[in-house]
């Protein structure tokens, strides 16, 4: 696993005290490595992240974890809005859904592993805080999206996870874009419990289906779309009492 350092210029200082509790995954979303390490590192890109892992399984150190990478952009989770100022962020290369989405290969992954457990243990950062970008930014983001393997993150102990035990409600009701009452209201309740920034008012409005749509890509990415049927709908819930 290489380590290779290549400094990027986009940084500030993190706020004084601030506690990093917040591993942030996202993919590159360009052509390939070499163009994404370009954007990250130009000043007049104003990007970047702590790190960058390629295809290969080479790790690329961007920005020093002290200081605040700008990876996170206008971002939620548990009512905390600057994301950058807590995480650390990882870009994955993967040319994203504009440039050909695919799997993330064996040896990214198991580099991926190894430096998530390492940053997690070294920062004291709660391993349920393992998140995507489109888990803080639901509306914007849709990285690193449903063909990246969470399973085998949370079989690392990386990140929330359903128990083995978990099974689809009978009473679980199927809920979708125009829909309102006290069941709407309870599935942004527990979306909300696990960390989303949704606030509940009964109406499955657009801001309830990105916030769902996101939750599938994270949590049951075998079928993305925004819908809340009785597996998602039993997913939240159990995942929210988890999450508590």
């Amino acid at each position: 696993m290489p380590v290779l350092q290549h400094p990027s210029p986009n940084h500030d200082a993190r706020p004084q005290g601030q506690v990093i509790d917040i591993l942030l995954l996202h993919y590159t979303g360009m052509r390939d490595r070499d163009e994404a390490l370009v954007r990250l590192c130009d000043p007049a890109a104003a990007v970047s992240a702590h790190y960058l892992i390629d295809e290969a399984g080479a790790i690329f150190v961007l920005v020093p974890e002290e200081r605040r990478a700008w990876h996170a952009g206008i971002a939620n989770w548990q009512g905390s809005s600057d994301i950058n100022a807590r995480s650390i962020g990882i870009e994955l290369v993967n040319p994203g859904h504009e440039w050909g989405y695919r799997l993330f290969p064996d040896a990214q992954m198991r580099a991926l592993e190894q430096l998530a457990a390492d940053i997690v243990e070294r920062n004291g950062i709660p391993r349920r805080r393992v998140l995507g970008h489109s888990d803080v930014a639901p509306a914007r983001k849709r990285d690193p999206g449903e063909l990246f393997d969470w399973a085998r993150l949370a079989r690392a102990g990386l990140g929330l996870w359903p128990a083995a035990d978990f099974t689809v409600s009978p009473h679980a009701p199927h809920l979708e874009a125009g829909m309102a009452g006290p069941a709407v209201f309870d599935l942004q309740a527990a979306l909300g419990r696990i960390g989303y920034g949704l606030e509940g008012n009964a109406i499955y409005d657009s801001g309830t289906e990105q916030v769902v749509l996101a939750f599938q890509r994270h949590f049951r990415p075998t079928a993305t779309d925004g819908v809340a049927d009785a597996e998602t709908n039993s997913l939240a819930h159990h995942l929210a009492l988890l999450a508590s």
